[in-house]
């Protein structure tokens, strides 16, 4: 475990929510927080166009339940990649659930290979389309219901 790391008894479960470092929208960020937040869930919000090393640097300051990266500017598919490389390669996070969701690419027909290309890259579920808020939901209430089990 990381020196940097804050040891805290949590009542529920918390998450560390930001977009890729290329990604300036923040309307995503403030709806993903607020559904995480209706649902139980305790948010960091790192906002748009988070640095990686800040990712990393929030997420071992405080291990998250769940890490969230929101991207709606359909490069995501670029900048995920190095985001979840970073996350995996340090132990304190490597068993974290991450998940990608929103328009991780400018055009739809290269959509379902870069989904499968990033869960295989490390991601646990990379959220698109029409199925991507009912799925989230669903995500959500798992990786709670794994909190719950665990706390003191």
């Amino acid at each position: 475990m990381s020196p940097r790391c804050i040891t805290e008894k949590r009542t529920k479960p918390f998450a560390v929510l930001g977009s890729t470092p290329s990604d300036s929208h923040t309307w995503n960020l403030l709806f993903v927080q607020l559904l995480m937040e209706e649902n139980g869930w305790s948010v960091t919000n790192l906002g748009a166009c988070v640095p990686v090393a800040m990712l990393l640097d929030e997420s071992l300051r405080r291990v998250p339940d769940m890490i969230v990266i929101s991207t709606v500017n359909g490069h995501g598919v670029q900048d995920a990649r190095q985001v979840i490389e970073a996350v995996r390669a340090e132990p304190s996070l490597a068993r974290v659930p991450v998940f990608l969701g929103g328009k991780i690419c400018v055009a739809e027909d290269h959509e379902r290979d870069a989904v499968d290309e990033l869960v295989a890259a490390g991601y646990d579920g990379v959220l698109v389309g029409g199925t991507a808020v009912p799925e989230f939901r669903s995500r959500l209430a798992q990786v709670a219901a794994g909190h719950a089990g665990r706390r003191p």
